[in-house]
């Protein structure tokens, strides 16, 4: 897989992996039984629970919030991950 680039723009968080693997550039037919596909797996299950938690906690919709602080990276797949309290926000409207 290629190198990953973070996004910019600030998008609210999602429940659905193809989305969330496409942020990267990727699409879930990439995911293999390598280490990283491995790693990325269970980023995806550290992300859903760092996005179900904050929803809780701001009593939002996913795509209403955003993690932030080291739960940021996340957020792409690939990103390095941490066991930090969930810094997350909400996404200002348009």
């Amino acid at each position: 897989m290629k190198k990953i680039n973070p996004i910019s723009e600030i998008v609210g968080e999602t429940t659905d992996v193809e989305s969330w693997l496409i942020r990267a550039g990727l699409r879930f037919s990439d995911l293999g039984e390598d280490a990283e596909s491995i790693a990325i797996r269970k980023q995806w299950r550290e992300y859903q629970a760092a996005v179900h938690r904050c929803c809780v906690t701001l009593h939002q919709l996913p795509s209403h919030v955003q993690l932030g602080g080291d739960y940021a990276n996340l957020r792409i797949p690939g990103g390095a991950s941490s066991n930090c309290a969930i810094d997350c926000r909400v996404v200002p409207s348009p």
